[in-house]
């Protein structure tokens, strides 16, 4: 007797029935390259402004899902859901490569674009509501900071939840997590560099793609490394022209693009820095990358990681996998309840060089295995994530589970 909505291909809203969405489903299960066992899916839309709120739960026998809340535009419900999965299961491989006791989840809100996201009235109902949303989910998944949220953003969640990390300085968070993103990128690139004995980053070009959250102290820290020069775009003006006040006493160049267009990737530089949305690296854009190295922030680059990969080792190209560079936002924000020192040893030892489990580490015993093996370095990556995301955490055990397990059982979607 319920109604449910889904989206056609011109993203219009029409009704569905049940089976319906189970067709949906069973085709995301069966011919989705992105679900892989995910144990949960959570959708809900927007009592006040017809948004989907969604948690998207890949493996948690490490811990709870952790992951940020990513409110983005989508062209239809395919595109909603592989992203949420894909993302989820990108979660997962990253949190246990940084060795931290927490499964691999994501939260994602679709946009209606009959609403100005802009709007803080607006954000303030969603994100309050989202927060809700998690209470709801008892735990089994703790949300963060993600593409498209800011750290106001969260304090309205928190407001209306406990399932959240990335809270504000002001009320005893660890903040914005970008700044440490970005650190963790430039290790990354300095690993790639070192493998292929290149020096340092002194004196490199380096193209980025995006000037977001993470883009923006990326730049200033590769300045500060003496890089010769930047080349960034990005699809807001406004983003844009911030950029080019900031950085008007470097080298540095930005250009606006359209959403689509992915050109950055064919420029003449030593490393190409993907810190926008992901699947970029293709059949299509490959060939005509002419970096080194390819080191960036934005998750989910390889558009079909399994076919992708592998072009790009053919190429030459040096890609540094996107879940093992991008992981000090978790990382900074991962235990927060446990408090905070200056220069905290655990979250510094991932920037090291001498931690077994470090970034640089890590990229070299990657990259090193890749080419001793012939597999390519996003495979090998996956295996050495897959194998630790099995381990059940030491003192909850796959609790998780039983969470969604009791959601399930007790009708959530009745609530």
């Amino acid at each position: 007797s319920k109604m449910y909505f889904i989206y056609d291909k011109e993203s219009r809203r029409v009704e569905a029935s049940h089976s319906e969405l189970k067709k949906v489903a069973e085709y995301l299960q069966n011919s989705s390259i992105d679900f892989e066992q995910h144990e949960g899916i959570f959708i809900q839309v927007s009592s006040k402004y017809d948004m989907l709120l969604g948690a998207f739960i890949h493996r948690t026998n490490r811990g709870q899902a952790a992951g940020g809340v990513r409110y983005w535009s989508y062209d239809n419900m395919l595109d909603y859901f592989s992203d949420g999965m894909r993302l989820a299961k990108g979660m997962t491989h990253k949190n246990a490569l940084a060795g931290l006791w927490w499964g691999g989840g994501k939260g994602v809100m679709a946009h209606n674009p009959e609403f100005d996201k802009a709007d803080s009235d607006v954000r303030e109902f969603i994100y309050k509501e989202y927060g809700e949303f998690m209470t709801s989910l008892n735990g089994c998944y703790v949300t963060a900071e993600d593409v498209g949220t800011s750290v106001e953003d969260m304090a309205n969640i928190f407001s209306r939840t406990r399932f959240t990390t990335c809270i504000p300085n002001s009320i005893g968070g660890s903040g914005n997590p970008s700044v440490p993103t970005a650190k963790g990128v430039v290790a990354g690139m300095e690993a790639a560099i070192d493998f292929i004995g290149g020096g340092s980053l002194q004196g490199k070009t380096i193209a980025v793609q995006g000037l977001g959250h993470v883009a923006t102290p990326l730049i200033k820290f590769l300045f500060e490394h003496k890089v010769e020069k930047v080349i960034a775009c990005d699809i807001f003006p406004e983003v844009i022209e911030s950029a080019r006040q900031e950085f008007c006493d470097f080298n540095f160049e930005a250009k606006l693009v359209e959403k689509s267009d992915t050109s950055i990737l064919e420029t003449e530089c030593d490393i190409i820095a993907p810190c926008a949305t992901g699947a970029i690296l293709d059949s299509i854009s490959i060939p005509k990358i002419k970096a080194k190295i390819i080191c960036g922030a934005a998750n989910n680059q390889l558009a079909v990681p399994e076919i992708d990969d592998k072009a790009l080792m053919v190429k030459g190209i040096i890609y540094v996998p996107d879940f093992l560079t991008n992981r000090m936002g978790i990382v900074n924000c991962a235990d927060e309840q446990a408090g905070y020192v200056n220069n905290d040893p655990l979250i510094e030892r991932h920037l090291s060089e001498d931690w077994e489990f470090s970034i640089q580490k890590t990229t070299l015993r990657v990259l090193t295995e890749s080419k001793e093996s012939g597999v390519a370095p996003g495979k090998v990556a996956i295996q050495l994530a897959h194998k630790l995301s099995l381990q059940n955490n030491p003192i909850y055990g796959h609790r998780s589970q039983l969470i969604i397990n009791s959601l399930v059982e007790n009708n959530w979607e009745l609530g």
